[in-house]
């Protein structure tokens, strides 16, 4: 039944009627347990309120089915203006963005030139991108583009999912640019012939490439809200004596904050991806697909109780 709901959301996920349907209708059906509002200002808020509990951030403007160079160029004034807005208000947050929101179906030079721009008022201000990683079929991509990006700014990480059998091999060849890479097991429906189909084997190479990025002495976010990980992580970091300035765990708005919290007073780095703005659709039904039972939150943010 898991899985059956899980196709399910991840079908409607990228149903275009719908995410026009969202944007018109609001922040509504409990979408708002996950997402932070609509604008910069109502992010900025919640940013605040995390900080104060000693949670740090990743602000993510959410944006999908990007299919003009102008949307793609709103997509990106859209993240410099959050940059700003980070740096205006002295938060403890990056910036996670997706290429595909700033153009990359349009063509690879208009994502490229958008990022670098981003990049630009970004490293000014101080402030850390990591560009999320997107389904199979735009995965070396992504990583080209985070590798010529890399050549000219430091300030820059991305993402690798360990359900795909490519994993270790891009930790690998990714290492000679000492990068920081946020690692997660990847929510997008994907064949077998480029991903792992079963949960162990996703899991097992999870644990793998956790050891590989941390023994390789680069910074790595394990972003996991599994127990099992948090724990293995936390052994690997004690049996080869890996300072707590090397790694961080990384978890969702509004999923597991009470074990968000724990972490901190343990003495963990704990920074949490806040998404925002109006294009939320996409970004919504996955988490639903992900774990299922947030759909008992939804249920009961809609009839209020």
């Amino acid at each position: 039944m898991e899985q059956v709901l899980r196709n399910f959301f991840l079908f409607l996920s990228k149903n275009k009627f719908f995410t026009k349907l969202a944007r018109r209708y609001g922040l509504r059906f409990g979408a708002a347990r996950f997402v932070a509002g609509e604008t910069i200002p109502s992010a900025v808020e919640t940013i605040q309120k995390l900080n104060e509990q000693g949670l740090s951030v990743t602000i993510d403007h959410l944006g999908e089915f990007i299919d003009s160079e102008q949307e793609a160029k709103n997509a990106a004034d859209e993240c410099i203006e959050a940059v700003k807005a980070i740096a205006g208000h002295k938060l403890d947050s990056q910036l996670s963005l997706k290429l595909t929101s700033m153009g990359l179906d349009i063509s690879y030079n208009l994502a490229l030139d958008n990022m670098r721009r981003i990049l630009k008022v970004a490293e000014q201000k101080n402030v850390f991108i990591t560009i999320d990683m997107e389904d199979h079929e735009r995965c070396q991509t992504t990583l080209d583009l985070f590798k010529e990006l890399r050549k000219d700014y430091e300030n820059i990480g991305t993402v690798i999912q360990s359900y795909l059998y490519r994993a270790a091999e891009d930790i690998e060849d990714l290492n000679q640019y000492s990068p920081n890479l946020r690692l997660v097991k990847g929510a997008y429906k994907e064949s077998p012939k480029v991903a792992f189909p079963d949960k162990k084997d996703v899991d097992e190479n999870y644990k793998k490439i956790i050891k590989m990025h941390l023994l390789n002495g680069n910074y790595t976010a394990v972003a996991t809200h599994d127990d099992a990980m948090i724990e293995y992580t936390m052994n690997i970091v004690k049996e080869n004596d890996i300072p707590l300035e090397q790694f961080e765990f990384q978890m969702l708005y509004g999923i597991r904050v009470e074990r968000q919290e724990e972490l901190v007073k343990e003495g963990y780095k704990m920074r949490v991806y806040v998404p925002y703005g109006d294009d939320w659709y996409g970004y919504f039904m996955r988490r639903l697909a992900e774990r299922p039972a947030n759909v008992a939150f939804v249920l009961k943010g809609v009839v209020g109780k």
